[in-house]
């Protein structure tokens, strides 16, 4: 059935899901089934992948889908405001380089004039010297310098010109490069459609489903709460970027953590057999070669060289590269482009048949280079098969060996009296190929897709003609767009932003926006909400002043929900007014975490310390280290704060050295706790007034045998 017979089904997109590299975006699209059962779903992406499309039936189990192919369709594109863009950097760099030409040229006539230099008459040895004129010296010292200041100032003009069109060249890149990708980029607009094949009558309504890359997002928050409330709201928002080739207008946007491209295949135990060993059995859609496929092509080889038009002559001359191979000589690689595969030599000698052929066919053998006349039923020289081979050369090379479709000689091309052709020299030894796999072949899933399978016609190589190969061509358009795509991953993240697999960690989690959103393709990052979710918290102030002399206001943050909050950056919100912007870390199901605000200037401490070394024992032989800590906190805000203390006393590994507390603190519970403290803290819990103030003393001792003398001396902070 030809494509323009086929029914054509618009589509929408209706539903993406954003992973942490990549999303999957769902389509749908509504029609009557038509009597052959065959459509055309329009839409999709250039850089979709295909072998992620999926299709079903939404609604109606009497209709379902029981083949789904990505086909590209061309057609020219109308100018739009991507493609005035375009044209507008290219008019602007061609002012440029136009003003840059004239400056150029005005620079030369400037050196030009500045090398002008009076240059006397020659004279002979017998003429008497002569006195230069004063005049002539000024009138062309007067000339150079009215010359000069008339260059210069059309040099400031100039460069005043150059300023202003290199600013708007930059301003109209960067208007192009921030455009939406959605657009086609040149005159030539590629479709990727969906044929869906039908198995039912009626309206239905199709869902496609397929993945695409270049897409990330990151979490980000807002939270608002009250002086002295318990609990406050935290607004779920993300930063989402894209540049996947459709604008998101509309749509379902939802989140998720996990892995695109993770591995989805199942461990296989193979079986432990004693005995003889046995052949492995081969893949069920393998078949046997038919009997007399080397017979099928003889009358069309026979039929003699095939008529060609002058323009076809001309096309073949002008597209040949020729294969620089000599006999004997070792493969010489064909040119190809940067950053395409490798492209193999033409029937490596011992090489296996083409993979991926359904029958199989004799093994080519060294051959010298083919003759320069086509044969009948041969391709012109210049056209490739998909190896990269030139196909005539390929088939003659197949001729050669298996003497199938060999050209029938002929008296009048041959000079009379000329005897048989000479045998062909032997190709000198090369570097032997690996021997083939015994055992049927074991094709890939491509190979076995018989749908997308192509049967090769009389005008390829002879290992070729007559048999299957998968027919999907390599479509490097749809590779580039996928790898323009694939860009956005690199785009810097936000401030205090965190990548979703480094802060969800060993678990996957996925958020639902609670209501469509537009993320156009441009690759900048887009903000999209997502959810409200209520957090309890209180407002604690945190020092440590044997670290630094400062009070730290923190937020302890709980979550009671049943879905992780991920780390990134909070906009903080009290009472109405924005406090700061900070990072919140990542917060589990039931979790309680702390949150810095920074510091509090309100809270003041002062940290003093004593220290004094003694003896004791018997004969003296007990170091006593006596420590004494004072920490004095003054609340300066006009409303009483809770100021947490943390102190560390020194931990011994040791049984003979003593260590003694001298003070109210206590020792953290970490399970119950939001931090993980380090061994030997201890904390203080103070409530203060407002305006109010407190003195904290305490202290420990450490006692020393004499035989437990520190290496390298008494040192002590």
């Amino acid at each position: 059935m030809k494509s323009e017979e086929t029914p054509r089904w618009a589509s929408a997109l209706d539903a993406v899901v954003v992973y942490a590299q990549g999303a999957m975006c769902s389509r749908l699209a509504r029609g009557t089934v038509p009597p052959r059962g065959r459509v055309r779903v329009t839409g999709l992406p250039r850089s979709m992948d295909p072998g992620s499309l999926r299709a079903r039936v939404v609604g109606d189990a009497r209709v379902r889908v029981t083949e789904v192919r990505v086909e590209v369709d061309a057609e020219p594109s109308a100018a739009g405001s991507f493609d005035a863009l375009r044209q507008e950097v290219e008019r602007l760099q061609d002012e440029q380089a136009a003003v840059q030409g004239r400056r150029a040229r005005l620079l030369a006539r400037i050196k030009e004039v500045t090398e002008l230099r009076p240059v006397p008459p020659s004279r002979k040895r017998e003429d008497p010297h002569r006195r230069t004129p004063v005049d002539a010296w000024l009138a062309l010292a007067d000339f150079v310098d009215d010359r000069l200041t008339t260059l210069h100032g059309r040099l400031a003009g100039l460069e005043e010109e150059l300023r202003r069109v290199e600013h708007e060249l930059t301003m109209a890149t960067d208007r192009w490069s921030r455009a939406s990708t959605d657009a086609p980029s040149a005159h030539v607009e590629t479709t990727v459609c969906a044929v869906l094949t039908l198995d039912g009558t009626g309206e239905v309504e199709v869902e496609l489903e397929y993945g695409v890359p270049g897409a990330v997002w990151a979490p980000a928050y807002r939270l608002t709460y009250r002086q002295g409330a318990d609990s406050g709201s935290l607004l779920f928002r993300a930063s989402v970027a894209q540049r996947t080739g459709e604008d998101w207008t509309g749509v379902r946007i939802a989140l998720a953590t996990a892995d695109l491209r993770r591995r989805t295949d199942l461990p296989k135990l193979r079986s432990l057999r004693i005995g003889r060993r046995q052949p492995a059995p081969g893949p069920s859609g393998w078949r046997e070669p038919p009997a007399g496929l080397a017979d099928l092509f003889t009358g069309y080889d026979a039929a003699g060289p095939r008529p060609r038009s002058a323009a076809a002559t001309e096309a073949v001359d002008a597209t040949h590269v020729p294969w620089p191979q000599a006999v004997g000589a070792a493969h010489v690689p064909m040119p190809q482009a940067v950053g395409a595969a490798p492209v193999p030599p033409p029937d490596a000698v011992g090489a296996p048949p083409a993979p991926g052929a359904v029958a199989g066919g004799p093994v080519p053998a060294p051959v010298p280079p083919p003759p320069a006349a086509p044969l009948y039923g041969g391709p012109p020289a210049g056209p490739a098969e998909p190896g990269g081979a030139p196909v005539a050369r390929a088939q003659a090379a197949d001729r050669a060996t298996s003497g199938f479709g060999q050209a029938r000689s002929r008296p009048a091309s041959r000079p009379r009296g000329a005897g048989a052709p000479a045998a062909v020299p032997p190709v000198a030894s090369g570097p032997i190929a690996p021997a083939p796999v015994a055992g049927p072949p074991r094709p890939s899933g491509d190979e076995l897709d018989y749908a997308a399978l192509v049967l090769s016609g009389p005008e390829e190589a002879e290992s070729r003609r007559g048999r299957l190969f998968p027919g999907a061509p390599f479509d490097p358009v749809a590779v580039e767009y996928r790898r323009r795509a694939a860009t956005v991953a690199a785009l810097p993240l936000p401030g205090h932003a965190v990548r979703p697999r480094e802060s969800a960690g060993s678990f996957d989690h996925r958020y639902d926006a609670v209501a469509p959103a537009d993320v156009p393709s441009d690759g900048t990052w887009h903000t999209v909400t997502v959810s409200e979710i209520p957090v309890g918290l209180r407002t604690e102030y945190l020092c440590v002043p044997s670290v630094e002399e400062r009070v730290y206001g923190t937020l302890v943050l709980s979550n009671a929900t049943d879905q992780a909050l991920l780390a990134g950056p909070v906009e903080v919100t009290v009472d109405d007014d924005f406090l700061l912007t900070a990072a919140l870390p990542t917060l589990a199901p039931g979790g309680v975490r702390r949150m810095g605000l920074g510091p509090a200037e309100g809270v003041q401490v002062t940290r003093r310390t004593h220290l004094s070394e003694s003896t004791a024992g018997l004969r003296n032989n007990v170091t006593v280290l006596d420590h004494r800590v004072r920490v004095e906190l003054a609340n300066r805000l006009a409303r009483p704060v809770s100021v947490e203390v943390r102190e560390q006393v020194p931990v011994t590994s040791e049984p003979d050295v003593r260590l003694e507390e001298r003070a109210d603190w206590t020792t953290p519970d970490d399970s119950a706790g939001p931090d993980q403290h380090a061994p030997g803290t201890r904390v203080w819990q103070v409530d203060l007034p407002a305006g109010g103030t407190a003195a904290l003393d305490g202290g420990y001792e450490i006692r020393i045998p004499a035989a437990k003398a520190l290496v390298g001396g008494d040192r002590r902070s």
